[in-house]
């Protein structure tokens, strides 16, 4: 007999998405093409005497402050800002109430060319020995141009850790990026993951290049310096100009924004892995080069290895370009990349992968397309429970604008698709559940445009249903009905 108890809407709404879901996978039948208009800015930048990028007061003041994860575990971050005039210091004060800056930390400072423009001083502060989920204040800066913030770091590595990430890309610094931005910010989001194409400087040209990079620092801090965003690259990032001598890729982000590749053994900045609360999350490259015996190949085959869904049941990879797409925009563009390692996210029972680089929003069924090679005749994806749920959050509002031509019909594999401006949030509730959300700018922060629960891939069903109770589903879910 069913214990009963009282159901909250949303998350009644919700075990019923998934029911769809779930049910449309095994039936193999196609999803959803919005018919919504949107109703957004221009795709323009924003002007540059707009406040959303005016420089901070005081002499040398530091500016385009952003923090990301510096170790492995989320017991470290690193800080980062610019200095325009002069070095200064490159020393972060911090400490765990309000101007009490007890701890101190010294960082490194550098700077960079690109054409004729030169950057300001960069600095990089790695603060570690962090205890877990505990707000820290911190101080950068000198005298009264001195600037101070704050951030949390994460709950220890547990597999039952509540965390809750945005899922942000393709920025840009239009107004509908601002839109994207400030409902992000109202949500309950603690991380961003960052799925490439940050400040679009290249679609500028000489010194403007730099100055774009620049106005885009300061332009995310109201939210890069209080929480962690993890980066990962685009191809906005590759700055490849040989008409302004500039043929080195991924220079000026290389220079601004740091990774803790290290910690996860990685030779390189742009592929790395960390863990954060329940989650183990792989970022890659997809303009590096990935094939087989190449160093992201031989990195990302030893990572899964270490990936300990005991301690961190979420594994989540992002990426920039869709290895699923049905949109015209970059259509295809991602096969490469599948053909090398679909077999391996569903041989590991990877639970999600976000992407960008495709102007809208997609959300596919699980399902796989690793029996097809160029002599079988298996050529279309089919169901699969082991693989992924593969999702396209490419729409935060950049100058390009959006991609509005879906391929039709939709495939069977497509649950979900949309061009509108938008982020997500997944919220971890606990080992075996999670919510997921996209919300699109024109509804508020409050609506849910597509939403379902997440069913952890290594918690199976089976398993699931077994330890329900004990893993505080009936608590953290909040009066779902549990038979």
């Amino acid at each position: 007999m069913a214990a009963v108890i009282r159901t909250h809407p949303m998350l009644l709404q919700l075990t019923l998405t998934s029911f769809v879901f779930l049910s449309c996978l095994r039936n193999g039948n196609a999803g959803i093409t919005s018919t919504f208009i949107r109703s957004e800015y221009p795709s323009v930048d924003i002007p540059l005497d707009n406040k959303v990028f005016a420089v901070p007061k005081g002499h040398n003041a530091p500016q385009q402050v952003h923090i990301t994860q510096g170790d492995y575990d989320g017991k470290a971050v690193i800080i980062s800002w610019v200095t325009p005039d002069e070095p200064g210091t490159s020393k972060v004060q911090y400490g765990t109430s309000e101007n009490g800056y007890e701890l101190s930390a010294e960082g490194i400072v550098t700077n960079y060319t690109f054409y004729k423009y030169k950057s300001g001083y960069i600095h990089h502060c790695l603060v570690d020995g962090l205890e877990h989920d505990t707000k820290y204040y911190y101080k950068i800066g000198s005298g009264d141009s001195s600037r101070e913030f704050w951030f949390t770091t994460p709950p220890k590595i547990d597999p039952n850790s509540r965390y809750t990430f945005g899922i942000i890309g393709d920025l840009g610094q239009t107004f509908n990026s601002l839109s994207t931005l400030e409902h992000y910010m109202q949500s309950k989001g603690q991380a961003v993951l960052f799925l490439g194409d940050l400040s679009y400087a290249d679609r500028y040209q000489y010194i403007e290049v730099g100055l774009r990079w620049d106005t885009w620092g300061r332009f995310v801090e109201q939210s890069t310096a209080y929480q962690p965003w993890i980066w990962s690259a685009g191809n906005h990032e590759i700055e490849f100009m040989p008409y302004l001598g500039e043929v080195t890729p991924f220079k000026s982000y290389l220079q601004r924004y740091a990774t803790p590749y290290l910690a996860s053994k990685s030779s390189n900045p742009l592929w790395y892995a960390i863990r954060r609360a329940s989650a183990h999350i792989i970022v890659l490259s997809s303009y590096s080069p990935f094939v087989k015996y190449t160093p992201q190949w031989r990195w990302l085959e030893e990572e899964l290895k270490r990936v300990d869904r005991e301690k961190t049941p979420w594994l989540i990879v992002l990426m920039h370009v869709p290895i699923y797409n049905s949109n015209d925009a970059h259509y295809m563009e991602g096969e490469s990349m599948r053909v090398v390692f679909e077999s391996w996210f569903v041989h590991y029972k990877v639970d999600v992968i976000f992407a960008g680089h495709v102007h809208a929003y997609e959300r596919s069924y699980r399902i796989s397309n690793i029996h097809y090679n160029i002599t079988s005749g298996d050529q279309n994806p089919i169901p699969d429970t082991s693989a992924p749920v593969y999702i396209t959050v490419g729409d935060g509002g950049n100058q390009e604008g959006l991609a509005g031509r879906f391929r039709d019909p939709q495939p069977d594999y497509s649950a979900f698709r949309e061009a509108a401006y938008g982020h997500s949030t997944l919220e971890i509730i606990n080992r075996t559940h999670a919510l997921y959300h996209w919300n699109r700018n024109d509804d508020g922060k409050k609506i849910a445009t597509d939403a379902f629960v997440l069913h952890n891939q290594y918690w199976g069903m089976n398993r699931r249903r077994r330890k329900l109770k004990k893993h505080y589903v009936r608590k953290s879910l909040e009066q779902i009905a549990i038979y």
